[in-house]
């Protein structure tokens, strides 16, 4: 299987700079993993126009043996620029340290340790490993907030922000020895550079054309909206809050190839929370059998018992007043996806893909079981496809097929989260 090459930006001391980066691929039974470069070199451009005029002319770098190369050397400049989600800010990373550790923070803060790895992994980069090393929070960070909450987790998360306040001009200047900037054949680069400066101009007019219409809009409907503003308060003040919102948990429906489960989760200080404990989720075939188990067990070995609102769940279910129903967004489909993952990204739903990966992610994240964040990292196979799905993007190379790892990948997912099924009857 061949894996993609990916444009990124890294912002190093030196500035920000574009090159291309192959995740992890198995070819010949064996992994491999590789930066654009040559030797002890990490090739790197000021632009995608430079980068360009680069993969263009010249055959001798260590990607020239990737199975998708032959495509790299096609594509027009604006396809080799790096989207946001794979441009990494080095420089910025005290700053980043020096935040509370939320899900944005934490998140950035993962994604770029990640490629770091890589770099470190790939240039053979001993001290910038001794770093990494150096501080246990660097090697949770893909598991989100949950290792850097409570008192442990705050020692966890200070710890790391010290080890990144007294260390990291190490990695950047690791980093920065091996970047190097080749010369590019000047003919090309002018070429490249017309590309870059058309697309630019082009995107620049579009913008301006959006603002323009947006402009209008706002105008045409500014009193419209306030005729209609009292209205809007007026219904939206007598829009029903329903039992369930009030409470502040979700009724949720799950779909797998064995059948149909309902059960209930929430949110606590933004971190997920599901009916029954130590990882296993207590499900029922029908609603009427979930309002009677928790009418007769919903206070014993249950997580939601913690949940100040839960009593009122409770009390219904006892007096049988409890009505279980489930709005579509809470509705999660696992059937069929694997099959259509393995038939490639434009078979796959992203509607329900998106809802099925926020499921995985939640009961894991709930669980302490960071094996979903580490599949879906944007590194693994799966975790591009997903977020090729999930995140589209024109300038971005699609994965490559086959896609027989990514199924296989995604059903064990699927597979260790339907362990955690528990079935009342």
């Amino acid at each position: 299987m061949s894996q993609d090459i990916v444009s990124i930006e890294l912002g190093l001391p030196q500035g920000d700079l574009v090159t291309l980066w192959a995740p992890r691929w198995r070819e010949d039974g064996e992994e491999w993993e590789a930066f654009l470069g040559h030797e002890d070199d990490l090739y790197a451009f000021p632009d995608a126009a430079h980068l360009a005029a680069f993969v263009r002319t010249v055959t001798e770098h260590d990607l020239a043996d990737h199975p998708a190369w032959d495509v790299v050397p096609e594509l027009s400049v604006p396809e080799l620029l790096p989207d946001d989600s794979h441009t990494y800010d080095l420089v910025g990373v005290p700053e980043l340290a020096a935040e509370e550790p939320d899900t944005w923070t934490i998140g950035e803060l993962a994604d770029i340790i990640t490629i770091v790895r890589s770099l470190a992994d790939v240039c053979e980069l001993d001290e910038v490993h001794e770093v990494l090393n150096s501080a246990a929070g660097f090697s949770v960070l893909e598991q989100g907030t949950f290792p850097f909450t409570g008192r442990e987790g705050e020692k966890l998360w200070t710890d790391l922000a010290e080890t990144i306040a007294e260390r990291w001009d190490e990695v950047l200047d690791a980093i920065d020895e091996v970047v190097y900037v080749p010369e590019v054949d000047k003919v090309t680069l002018d070429q490249t550079t017309d590309e870059l400066a058309a697309y630019q101009a082009e995107s620049e007019e579009a913008e301006s054309a959006l603002d323009s219409e947006d402009a209008e809009d706002v105008d045409v409907d500014a009193d419209e909206s306030e005729k209609d503003t009292d209205e809007d308060e007026d219904d939206e003040d007598d829009e029903p809050v329903g039992f369930w919102g009030e409470v502040g948990i979700d009724p949720i429906k799950i779909i797998t190839a064995e059948g149909e489960y309902y059960t209930l989760r929430c949110y606590l200080d933004d971190e997920p929370i599901f009916l029954g404990t130590d990882g296993t989720i207590a499900v029922a075939k029908s609603t009427r059998v979930l309002a009677r188990h928790i009418a007769q067990h919903g206070g014993a070995d249950n997580d939601l018992a913690e949940v100040s609102t839960w009593e009122q769940v409770s009390t219904k279910a006892t007096d049988g007043t409890l009505e279980i129903e489930v709005e579509t967004d809470n509705t999660y489909v696992l059937n069929g996806l694997a099959d259509d993952i393995g038939d490639g990204p434009d078979a796959v739903d992203p509607v329900q893909l998106d809802l099925a990966v926020e499921l995985l992610r939640d009961t894991a994240d709930w669980a302490d079981d960071k094996s979903v964040a580490e599949a879906l990292a944007q590194s693994e196979s799966l975790g591009w496809l997903v977020s090729f799905v999930l995140r589209p993007d024109p300038t971005r190379m699609a994965p490559s097929p086959p896609f027989d790892a990514e199924r296989e990948a995604w059903t064990r997912l699927v597979e260790t989260f339907e362990g955690r099924l528990e079935v009342k009857k």
